[in-house]
């Protein structure tokens, strides 16, 4: 699904990106930047046009989706202090030029 196309089938759930991301347990951030891609993919098309489709035909999905709790999900790629890619970073030794 093209990213536009995505944003119509939230705007037909009366969500926002936002709101969207939050009611998955996304960031927001990680949901707008499709937008850069121009597609989304499958598993976030098939809830933004079910959840369009529901509220289209008058169905509140907020109780089913409040019953699941999805907590947020952790930033992938965050650093430790120290590490880079898993591993300790070793103190580099730069001498003069020869």
């Amino acid at each position: 699904m093209t990213y536009n196309d995505f944003l119509a089938e939230l705007g037909k759930a009366g969500l926002s990106v936002r709101a969207f991301a939050e009611l998955i347990g996304m960031n927001p951030n990680s949901v707008s930047n499709y937008a850069g891609i121009g597609e989304v993919p499958c598993h976030l098309a098939f809830i933004a046009a079910l959840l369009a489709e529901m509220n289209v035909h008058g169905i509140d999905f907020q109780p089913a989706l409040g019953r699941i709790g999805a907590s947020r999900k952790k930033p992938r790629g965050r650093a430790k202090l120290g590490r880079f890619g898993g591993g300790k970073q070793e103190q580099l030794e730069v001498g003069p030029e020869a």
